[in-house]
C-alpha cells in the first residue's frame, strides 16, 4: 500500500502501481498523509479521467480499479487498485518498475529480461512445444512401461489397466492433440536421434588430476535420454569416486564410506535434468570430481526468484520444466517437490560433511560437495594395532606430516622409538602411510 497527500501525485503513483503489477499487486490511496492520517480530497468526474488518462501510459494495457470512499460531506479517498500482473513485466513511460519494501526500484535490463523468460517460458514452454518428426516409435518403450509400473507400484498413479505405449505416454502427459512433446523425447527418446536432432540432451563426466581442469585422468560425454544419462552419471560415480576410510576406536579395522553421501549426489543429478533449460542447443549436465570436490553443473540459471540462499530453505517447489519433474516424481527418482538441496543438506551433515554449496554464475548452476577430508581408495579389513590406530590418527590431524620423533613425543614416553619407527614401517607395507623425504628429516603422511 502507498498513500499519496493528493491525486496531483498521479505520476508518482502510477509509478508504484507499475511495480506492483510486477510484485504482488497492492493499493495507492489518494488523499492520506504519508503517516496514514486520513485528510481526504475534492474529488471530481475530471479527477477520475486524469488518474485513468495517466493509466495508458502503462505497458502492457493494464486498467487498475478506481473506488471512490467519503470521509465528510465534501471530501473523499481516492483507492486504486491492481493485482500481480499476468503480462508483465510492466512498464511505465518505458521503464519497469519493481518493488522493493515500501518503494520502488527501477528494473535493470538483466531483471526486466529475467521476468520476460518467465512469462514467456508460462506460456510456451520448451518440454511443452511438439517434437516435430518424433512418434511413439522413436521412444524407448521398455523405459516408458517401466515408469509407469514403477509409479504404479509407489501409488503415484492408478493403474491404466493397459500396457499400450502410445496410450501410457498419452497419460503421462507427454502427447497433445496426438503429437509427442519434446518432454517425451527428453526423457525416453533413443539416443541416435536424440544426439542428431537434440544435442543438448548430453551428460559430460570428467575426472581431473589436483584441484583444477588443467589435467583429465577420464574425459567422457554421452547421449541419451534423461533416465540413461542418469544411470551413466551414477555408474560414472561409482566407478570413479574414492572413498573415505576411518579408523573406529573399538574395530582395529579399516572401514570405507563413500566420500560423498550417494542419495545427496543422485538428488543433484535428478535437480539437474528437472531444472536445467534444455532450450539452450549447446547446453548439458556435467560431473566434475576434484581431489577437494565434486560438482554438478546444468545449463541455465535460477528462475522465479530463487536465490542461492533461498534453495536452503523451505522454498516453494518451482521446477523449470515442471511436466519433466512430474514424470521423475512418479518414477520415484524425486521424492517431494521444494525438498531436493534441503535433503542434500541433511544428507551431507549426516555424512559429516559441510552442506553443499550452490552457485548461479556464467550461465549455469553449480552444486558443490566438498569432503570432510580427502583419502584416496584403500582396501578394506586391515588389522592394526591400537598404537598403530593412534599414529593414523596422528597423521590424519596433519596436513604437512609428521617427523618420526614428533609422533613418538606425541604417543608419550610408553612408546619407544624404535616401536614406533616398526608400526610406521608396518602402515606403510598396508599402504596407509608413507614418508616424504629421507633419513631422519622424512615426514610421515597419511595415504
Amino acid at each position: 500500500m502507498e498513500f499519496k497527500r493528493t491525486t496531483g501525485e498521479f505520476r508518482e503513483a502510477t509509478r508504484a502501481l507499475c511495480a506492483m503489477l510486477n510484485h504482488r499487486g497492492g493499493r495507492v490511496l489518494f488523499g492520506v498523509e504519508p503517516d496514514g492520517r486520513v485528510a481526504g480530497q475534492d474529488v471530481s468526474d475530471r479527477t477520475i479521467e486524469n488518474i485513468a488518462q495517466e493509466f495508458r501510459a502503462l505497458d502492457p494495457p493494464a486498467f487498475p480499479s478506481i473506488e471512490r470512499v467519503p470521509v465528510d460531506p465534501r471530501r473523499e479517498v481516492v483507492v486504486v487498485t491492481v493485482t500481480a500482473g499476468q503480462h508483465g513485466p510492466y512498464s511505465y513511460r518505458g521503464q519497469a518498475f519493481q518493488r522493493v519494501g515500501n518503494t520502488n526500484q527501477p528494473l535493470s535490463r538483466d531483471e526486466y529480461n529475467r521476468v520476460l523468460l518467465e512469462r514467456l517460458h508460462g506460456e510456451h514452454r520448451w518440454e511443452t512445444e511438439p517434437a516435430a518428426g518424433w512418434t511413439v516409435g522413436d521412444l524407448n518403450t521398455q523405459e516408458v512401461v517401466r515408469t509407469v509400473e514403477e509409479a504404479i507400484r509407489r501409488g503415484r498413479v492408478e493403474d491404466p489397466g493397459t500396457r499400450d505405449v502410445t496410450e501410457l505416454v498419452r497419460g503421462l502427459g507427454l502427447m497433445r492433440a496426438g503429437c509427442l512433446l519434446r518432454a517425451g523425447a527428453m526423457l525416453f527418446g533413443n539416443a541416435d536421434r536424440l544426439e542428431a536432432e537434440y544435442p543438448q540432451c548430453l551428460l559430460r563426466v570428467a575426472r581431473f588430476r589436483g584441484t583444477e581442469r588443467t589435467e583429465f585422468l577420464d574425459n567422457r560425454q554421452f547421449h541419451g535420454n534423461a533416465f540413461t544419462l542418469l544411470l551413466h552419471a551414477e555408474r560414472f560415480l561409482r566407478d570413479s569416486l574414492p572413498v573415505a576410510g576411518r579408523i573406529t576406536p573399538d574395530v582395529f579395522e579399516r572401514i570405507d564410506d563413500p566420500l560423498y553421501p550417494p542419495l545427496a549426489l543422485r538428488e543433484a543429478l535428478a535437480n539437474a535434468f528437472c531444472h536445467r533449460d534444455y532450450s539452450i542447443g549447446g547446453g548439458s549436465v556435467a560431473v566434475g570430481i576434484y581431489d577437494d570436490r565434486l560438482e554438478v553443473t546444468s545449463s541455465g540459471t535460477l528462475h522465479f526468484g530463487l536465490t542461492t540462499a533461498a534453495l536452503f530453505q523451505p522454498h516453494e517447489s518451482l521446477p523449470w520444466n515442471p511436466l519433466i519433474a512430474r514424470v521423475f516424481f512418479r518414477r520415484g527418482i524425486i521424492e517431494q517437490w521444494g525438498r531436493g538441496t534441503l535433503k542434500m543438506a541433511e544428507l551431507t551433515r549426516q555424512a559429516g560433511l559441510p552442506d553443499p554449496e550452490i552457485e548461479d554464475a556464467g550461465g549455469c548452476v553449480t552444486v558443490r560437495f566438498r569432503p570432510g577430508r580427502y583419502l584416496p581408495p584403500q582396501r578394506v579389513g586391515l588389522d592394526v594395532s591400537e598404537r598403530q590406530r593412534e599414529i593414523l590418527i596422528l597423521l590424519d590431524a596433519s596436513s604437512s606430516g609428521l617427523a618420526l620423533r614428533e609422533i613418538h613425543q606425541q604417543l608419550g614416553m610408553d612408546s619407544g622409538e624404535r616401536q614406533v619407527r616398526e608400526d610406521l614401517a608396518t602402515l606403510r607395507s598396508l599402504g596407509l602411510a608413507m614418508p616424504v623425504g629421507h633419513g631422519r628429516g622424512a615426514r610421515w603422511k597419511r595415504v
